[in-house]
């Protein structure tokens, strides 16, 4: 299935016919100048490309994620390019996730190969200037709603960040230096003025 879509009408919400998870990566690399999500009602999210500022911000944020896992060793972080298999049936990216190994071990080995069909247990979601709020905002409830136990929406333009957990409400921070995780990822501390500025020291 091939389309042409002006990046001006991007991000674009198509209806297509249901996809295998071979089909869905078969499509991707059919095109690989855009980036795709599903919703679990079937619906195709296109984006374009991130943006060279927000790119940076998304591999500052997965590098401190990574050297964390390393270090701690219960689970597995991932970078924006992953895809997963959410129990509603959405397939979604996350800027940066961490899933624990006894979760990933659980899912069998052909099934580790392939997107896995779980949600993170830990997600981050970057806005770009483009991205409009209320869509992020619907896929961090969506994210606890399907298993996530903490999640983080970083928005470096206005230098504010939400943290939701799967109890109480969504944490409203601004101009932090530093964000502190919780459970399950106590230990990690996200340093946030390469992510407010990547051009910082």
């Amino acid at each position: 299935m091939t389309f042409e879509i002006n990046e001006a009408f991007l991000p674009a919400t198509l209806t297509c016919p249901p996809m295998t998870d071979e089909a869905f990566s078969a499509f991707c690399n059919e095109h690989p100048d855009l980036d795709f999500e599903m919703t679990a009602e079937g619906e195709l999210i296109v984006m374009a490309p991130t943006h060279s500022d927000t790119g940076a911000q998304n591999f500052e944020t997965a590098a401190q994620l990574r050297n964390w896992a390393k270090k701690d060793h219960r689970g597995v972080g991932c970078d924006s390019s992953t895809g997963f298999v959410l129990p509603n049936g959405a397939r979604r990216s996350p800027d940066a996730s961490w899933t624990l190994k006894s979760r990933i071990a659980q899912l069998g080995t052909n099934k580790r190969h392939a997107f896995w069909q779980l949600c993170p247990d830990f997600v981050i979601e970057i806005r770009s200037a483009s991205d409009r709020l209320k869509p992020r905002q619907g896929k961090m409830r969506e994210y606890l709603e399907q298993g996530a136990q903490l999640g983080w929406l970083i928005d470096p333009e206005s230098r504010t960040v939400e943290v939701y957990r799967t109890t109480g409400p969504v944490e409203l921070y601004t101009n932090l230096d530093t964000l502190v995780a919780t459970s399950p990822l106590d230990g990690f501390i996200l340093d946030l003025a390469p992510i407010w500025d990547p051009l910082a020291d």
